[in-house]
């Protein structure tokens, strides 16, 4: 059985994360994604560090099952060759700079008139218009102005999330984007403009605090590895070590003091009886909780958790991911090839019987530029 996007073409004109990040989900259900890269170094998300064999950690995560193809932009034979790459496309995606892409001479608008049936994306910071319309935007910058750095960290300091989660948030809108232009296009025949911003995507992820603050009067409190709403549900100390736990209803309150604590009164406690109480009374909560679990080994405390139906899990180190036990059961780590060596991969996310994960190479600066220059010359000499 072929992957779903099996002869589905996406010319990707990208850099950094949010959009390689969108092409790579496409790629892994079986797309043939081009890589468009600058002369010389290539996306500059290659240089973001050298840790994996000398490679960026970034690029390795985001470029697997791609072809690179170097074209220099800046001369009218570099721009043919994106025009003639993009004749043969599906997909147009896009995330250079404001304002870039019209400057090359390649406006979405106009590009969706001249091929009916191509889909293009492009996606930016702000969005188009508006006073930060043509302003550069990173992942920081929008955690910042999406407001989430003011309900992460602690009440002494914020802190920004440890992965690129503005980018995420886009790439994934962008991959969704796209597959539902696909599957309009099977309807209707015609292709579409998608735009997709960095802004838009966190805002979308940032309703639960929005909500709370506009209509509640203040902000979800920045509760570190706690829930800012919800107590108890984070980090619990045992004698040897540490677990995460989840408290989420007045039922599983009642087990966790009867069951785990071996305190039954405290459901009952009025600083407690409510996750309202428990939040406003939470260095109380805490100080009851690690006074009972602070004695107890973590494994005692885990099997009593489990037994009483409550959530919990292990702060694990990111380097040991490989090796954690459920991943190694399902068999979702493998491997791709880079050009400095194989490196271990996870599985796609999305499975289902019959979709033969795609682990292809993740390509070298140009390393396809002769084979498509060469397939488009062919075409062109057969059309």
């Amino acid at each position: 059985m072929t992957l779903p996007l099996t002869g589905i073409t996406v010319v990707a004109l990208e850099q950094a994360v949010a959009v390689p990040f969108a092409t790579r989900q496409l790629a892994d259900l079986g797309a043939t994604v081009i890589k468009v890269e600058r002369p010389g170094r290539g996306d500059f998300a290659r240089d973001y560090d050298e840790t994996v064999h000398g490679l960026s950690s970034h690029f390795i995560w985001l470029n697997r099952n791609k072809k690179s193809i170097v074209l220099d932009l800046k001369t009218e034979s570099g721009k043919e060759a994106l025009r003639r790459l993009i004749s043969k496309a599906d997909v147009f995606v896009q995330n250079l700079a404001p304002g870039a892409i019209e400057r090359l001479g390649f406006v979405p608008e106009e590009l969706c008139g001249e091929f009916p049936q191509l889909i293009t994306c492009s996606l930016s910071g702000y969005g188009s218009g508006g006073p930060l319309g043509n302003k550069k935007a990173y992942d920081l910058l929008i955690q910042a102005e999406a407001g989430f750095l003011s309900v992460t960290g602690t009440e002494d300091e914020p802190a920004k999330a440890g992965i690129s989660i503005a980018d995420i948030a886009a790439g994934m809108y962008t991959y969704s984007g796209i597959l539902s232009a696909l599957y309009e296009r099977e309807v209707t025949g015609k292709g579409r403009q998608l735009s997709v911003s960095l802004l838009d995507s966190l805002t979308e992820w940032m309703g639960f605090p929005y909500y709370y603050a506009r209509y509640g009067g203040s902000r979800p409190v920045r509760a570190g590895a706690h829930h800012a709403s919800i107590a108890p549900y984070g980090p619990v100390s045992c004698l040897d070590g540490s677990l995460l736990i989840a408290v989420q209803n007045e039922r599983e309150w009642e087990r966790f003091c009867t069951s785990v604590l071996n305190k039954p009164e405290l459901s009952a406690d009025p600083r407690f009886d409510t996750v309202s109480n428990r939040i406003a009374n939470r260095a109380d909560l805490d100080l009851l909780i690690d006074e009972q679990l602070g004695k107890r080994p973590v494994l005692d405390v885990a099997e009593a958790l489990d037994e009483a139906g409550i959530a919990q899990g292990r702060m694990n180190d990111v380097a040991d991911l490989d090796q954690h036990p459920q991943l190694l059961a399902r068999n979702r780590i493998s491997t791709v090839e880079t050009e400095a060596g194989t490196v271990n991969a996870f599985l796609p996310v999305v499975e289902s019987a019959g979709w033969v994960p795609r682990l292809e190479p993740v390509p070298a600066v140009g390393a396809d530029t002769e084979a498509i220059l060469s397939w488009l010359e062919e075409e062109r000499v057969s059309a």
